[in-house]
């Protein structure tokens, strides 16, 4: 599964139907919260249902809506798929299917444009993960990026066959077992080795090793200072593994590490808003703020959706129209501007995040943003 690249995301971004609008359906199809083919649907019909009876009467979207629905219905394959985005527009030719190995928020979009906006966050939080799995005679290094194994490589160094067995003497059975542990170190630091030179060809954001305790605990002695500041724990995971098990393993590990990042963003805004320290909260202050072009950072959460206006003249973004606070120019009126907050704050060169299940967000206002000044 290729991931969309920033050229076709630019290339969605800048079209633009004469014609009629462009729908865009993102999908939660993540096997841990939907496990049957008819839990994906239901999900589906979730979305669409309020959707299909406003557009009923409009024949190119309508068309888009069976066209996303058949689609789902003739059944995904989700083993390396949580997420789905399709774009489509019947009148201008444009379907366009995007798996991702990672979760979107679940919603439809009608609107002048590809919806862009959450795909550029997912694409943008997409972080490779390293495994090196170890025990002492063999080590494994593996690289994913979402789900999909980009590296790989393997390291086999068998101690003697007759280490395999007690020698005849306590005092021959302890020189052997010292050489064998001199062996083994010798292996764990080769396996150390391997590890950082994948660093340096792929640049890995995270690794996590997968060996029995005191195995595990030398192997992390080994290794270099820049990949111990990327560890992020171990996983139950032996060195004979299948590559769904390794796969799924740094899947779990990229969802524990997603939430500590997001729980981490939201407690400095949490604390930075109730001390005025260049921070605001809510759907208004960021608002205002972004049309200010004072925002750092931006924090969704995901799921939010609420109505607003954008300036037709200056470009202002505003949770109350139709006049424009700003220049009192005439406004136009947006099923969704959190879909506008996170367009313009990429547009700004802004970093935007989604939060999923953050209940200090949520209290929050589901949305804020740290600021420059």
């Amino acid at each position: 599964m290729a991931v969309i690249t920033a050229e076709e995301i630019r290339q969605l971004a800048s079209f633009r139907s004469a014609e009629a609008p462009v729908t865009t359906c993102y999908l939660d199809v993540d096997g841990a919260r939907f496990v049957r083919p008819v839990d994906v649907e239901a999900e589906l019909e979730r979305v669409l249902r309020g959707v299909r009876s406003h557009w009923a009467d409009h024949g190119s979207v309508a068309d888009d809506l069976k066209r996303i629905e058949d689609h789902v219905r003739a059944g995904l394959d989700r083993s390396r798929v949580r997420g789905l985005v399709i774009f489509a527009c019947s009148a201008e030719d444009l379907w366009r299917v995007v798996p991702l190995p990672v979760r979107v928020t679940s919603r439809v979009v009608v609107n002048s444009a590809p919806a862009i906006g959450q795909l550029e966050l997912v694409v943008q939080e997409l972080q490779r993960f390293g495994v090196l799995l170890a025990d002492k005679q063999r080590a494994r290094m593996f690289v994913f990026d979402g789900a999909e194994l980009t590296d790989r490589s393997e390291l086999l160094e068998e101690l003697p066959r007759s280490y395999d067995q007690r020698g005849h003497g306590d005092q021959g059975y302890e020189r052997e077992q010292h050489h064998v542990e001199e062996l083994t170190h010798q292996h764990l630091r080769h396996a150390a080795d391997v590890a950082f030179h994948v660093y340096q060809d792929t640049g890995f954001e995270h690794v996590v090793i997968g060996a029995p305790d005191p195995i595990a605990r030398e192997l992390e002695a080994c290794l270099h200072p820049y990949l111990r500041d990327r560890l992020r724990g171990r996983i139950d995971v032996a060195v004979g593994a299948s590559l769904d098990e390794i796969r799924t393993a740094a899947m779990d590990v990229e969802r524990r590490v997603e939430r500590e990042v997001e729980h981490a963003a939201v407690d400095r805004l949490r604390d930075a808003v109730g001390s005025a320290n260049r921070a605001v909260a809510g759907l208004v202050p960021v608002l205002d703020a972004l049309n200010e072009r004072r925002v750092a950072e931006v924090l969704v959460s995901a799921g939010f959706t609420e109505s607003g206006w954008r300036c037709a003249g200056c470009g202002a973004l505003a949770a109350v129209g139709p006049s424009c606070p700003r220049c009192g120019g005439e406004m136009t009126h947006l099923d969704d501007v959190v879909e506008e907050v996170v367009e313009e704050a990429l547009g700004q060169g802004v970093k935007a995040s989604l939060v999923v299940g953050n209940a200090d967000l949520d209290v929050l206002g589901r949305v804020g943003a740290f600021l420059r000044y």
